[in-house]
């Protein structure tokens, strides 16, 4: 079957029926490019340019694409436009493939004294709350503990809808008055977490994109004041990203990397967008691995990101 069909049942209807606005919006692209065209010419990969940019690809990244598959031209001398699809899904894996996309290790490493710290960042309404719900319900699916912290303490409901999380998935959440100093949520969290044997912790922190100075300095206290408990915490930054928003999710990208140190990219609400390109842009341009997709509102469509899967799903 090859590396381009590996994914079977649920997940891969889920993912499908996740991406059929992208997919739907490239083909009809993609078509109209090699009407009346045998091979893949200058003028194909001119008009296959506008596709990927308009696609919310990005330009960098666009340029990328276009340079693998003209160095290919070079090499093989001869590609025919039904070809095009195949050469896209290759190059545009082998892209994610050096970011490590699909490639991060979602196995969690617990110790005996401390658990793993998850700091999830991101602004308002990208789906941040609802993902590390989901994030919950998946490593409580894999037999971890997990303990949820609600640092984002300048919004009520921010509060409010992870305490409703922290009900359905039946996880443990520690929490304080509204206006509450975010790092000592944090704090208190991970004490709690350590006394109690957690495996996982998950930590949302507030969505603010006030300016970059005040959010650097909160999320440096935040991490600062957690190492007190446990002295490499956090383990991971998760960045949170709301797919749909196409080419603004490139500027708060770049917003939260110069504010903190992200390790690995969650993309949601792909299902409710056709600017599903986004994922392929935003991992090559930040060199950040996307981790998770979400492609749908159960919460088991919250999916570990899987490149090949992704291309296969949108060029077949």
């Amino acid at each position: 079957m090859g590396v381009f069909g590996r994914f079977s049942g649920g997940k891969k209807d889920a993912l499908d029926k996740g991406l059929q606005k992208t997919k739907e919006n490239l083909f009809s692209k993609l078509s109209r490019i090699v009407i009346g065209k045998s091979t893949i010419d200058d003028d194909v990969l001119d008009n296959l340019e506008e596709v990927l940019i308009t696609s919310d690809v990005g330009v960098d990244t666009t340029l990328r694409i276009i340079e693998r598959i003209q160095d290919r031209a070079a090499r093989d001398k001869y590609m025919n436009t039904s070809e095009l699809n195949q050469i896209l899904k290759t190059e545009i894996a082998e892209l994610l493939a050096q970011n490590k996309s699909g490639d991060v290790d979602t196995s969690i490493k617990t110790s005996d004294e401390n658990p793993y710290v998850i700091m999830v960042v991101g602004v308002n309404g990208v789906g941040k709350t609802t993902t590390i719900g989901k994030l919950a319900h998946l490593f409580k699916s894999q037999g971890k503990k997990v303990y949820l912290g609600a640092a984002d303490t300048f919004r009520a409901a921010a509060v409010e809808q992870l305490v409703i999380w922290a009900d359905r998935v039946d996880v443990p959440i520690v929490k304080q008055a509204m206006g509450s100093d975010p790092a000592s949520v944090a704090f208190d969290t991970l004490s709690s977490a350590k006394v109690n044997g957690a495996d996982v912790v998950l930590i949302d922190t507030a969505g603010r994109l006030h300016n970059k100075i005040n959010l650097m300095n909160e999320l440096t206290k935040i991490k600062r004041v957690m190492q007190k408990v446990i002295p490499d915490a956090p383990h991971e930054v998760l960045l949170v990203l709301d797919g749909s928003t196409g080419q603004n999710a490139f500027e708060q990208a770049k917003q939260f990397t110069k504010a903190t140190e992200v390790s690995a990219l969650a993309l949601t609400k792909l299902d409710g967008t056709a600017k599903g390109g986004v994922v392929i842009g935003i991992s090559d341009q930040f060199k950040i691995p996307v981790k998770y997709i979400g492609v749908g509102e159960k919460v088991t469509d919250l999916q570990v990101f899987d490149r090949f899967a992704f291309v296969e799903s949108l060029f077949s």
